[in-house]
């Protein structure tokens, strides 16, 4: 019963909180830590096979510290309190999720659209998408903002939960250090080609089940806001595989169907174009309440999963 009061807690605290700036936040250190570790391994190796080498060490270091210092943590509050060890667990798996940022940096830009400010929905943008937003159309920043929410789904709150409800605090904390690094070297770059290539391929694992539980949830969510759920299985089906990552098809295709929209298409990346897949079928224009929509499954679908995590706690402990 405690796993699951703290992944309720967890959840609740992050609807409601999200990430206060004024509150350390794990993955500001995780970060610094990545800077710091790479900047070692550039030094101390700097041949393509050295480097290819030397880039598992990354996910042992980053993860596995983010794992054993969570993990230490708890175990030295334990011994002066397991009311503290409650509340640590508690906000440390909160930190992991991110559903009001992703709700609120959704809203941020459906905002400047509904004012008609399109340079202020530009820059918006940007703060959540590494494509260049500059000279980007209505439409297209509403599909940039609908496939950065759809796909984060599973990044910013299945994946962590998920990983949670399997080892608590210690295993979110693991998978949070994990996203962390294929954000900042998982690049199939001239500069992180070697260098990174095993944390993003480790972050394609770990993502691998919750990907596909919530294409799954998806359509549960679309069924319930009276969207296309038929489709939206549909299209995961059928698109969920073209997408280059393994994983990011699934909620890009599964919200696609469900809204009946198409996502996909040209990005440009600091000025070079790249063509991503198409993912549904352009029944419709894309609108600015497609943000609100797809936000809205996202809640649906964060909560469904987290009071589903309390239940398998809940009935894991009973047995």
């Amino acid at each position: 019963m405690t796993i699951a009061l703290v992944l309720l807690a967890a959840y609740v605290i992050d609807r409601i909180v999200g990430d206060p700036r004024n509150l350390p936040h794990p993955v500001i250190g995780m970060g610094k830590a990545i800077t710091a570790l790479e900047r070692v391994i550039r030094r101390l190796w700097s041949r393509p096979q050295s480097l290819s080498r030397a880039g598992v060490l990354l996910p042992l270091c980053v993860a596995g510290g983010a794992w054993a210092l969570t993990a230490i943590l708890l175990w030295l509050l334990s011994s002066i309190s397991p009311w503290l060890v409650w509340i640590a667990e508690v906000w440390l798996i909160s930190t992991t999720i991110a559903s009001k940022g992703l709700k609120d940096a959704g809203m941020a830009v459906y905002v400047e659209l509904q004012k008609g400010d399109i340079p202020a929905a530009r820059k918006a943008l940007g703060m959540i998408v590494g494509r260049d937003t500059n000279s980007l159309d209505a439409p297209e920043i509403v599909r940039g903002t609908v496939e950065t929410v759809a796909e984060n789904i599973v990044d910013a709150i299945i994946s962590p939960l998920f990983y949670a409800l399997i080892g608590g605090a210690p295993l979110a904390m693991a998978y949070r250090a994990v996203n962390t690094l294929d954000s900042m070297v998982g690049y199939k770059n001239d500069k992180y080609r070697d260098l990174g290539w095993a944390s993003a391929r480790l972050d394609d694992v770990a993502n691998f089940i919750p990907a596909r539980i919530t294409a799954l949830l998806l359509a549960l969510c679309a069924g319930m806001l009276r969207l296309d759920w038929r489709r939206c299985l549909q299209m995961v089906k059928r698109d969920a595989h073209l997408h280059p990552s393994p994983n990011s098809g699934y909620p890009e295709s599964a919200v696609a169907g469900a809204l009946g929209i198409r996502l996909g298409g040209e990005n440009v990346y600091h000025g070079v174009a790249s063509f991503r897949a198409y993912m549904g079928d352009p029944v419709r224009t894309m609108e600015p309440d497609d943000i609100i929509q797809t936000s809205r499954m996202m809640m649906l679908c964060s909560s469904i999963f987290v009071g589903l995590c309390a239940v398998v706690a809940w009935i894991w402990i009973g047995g």
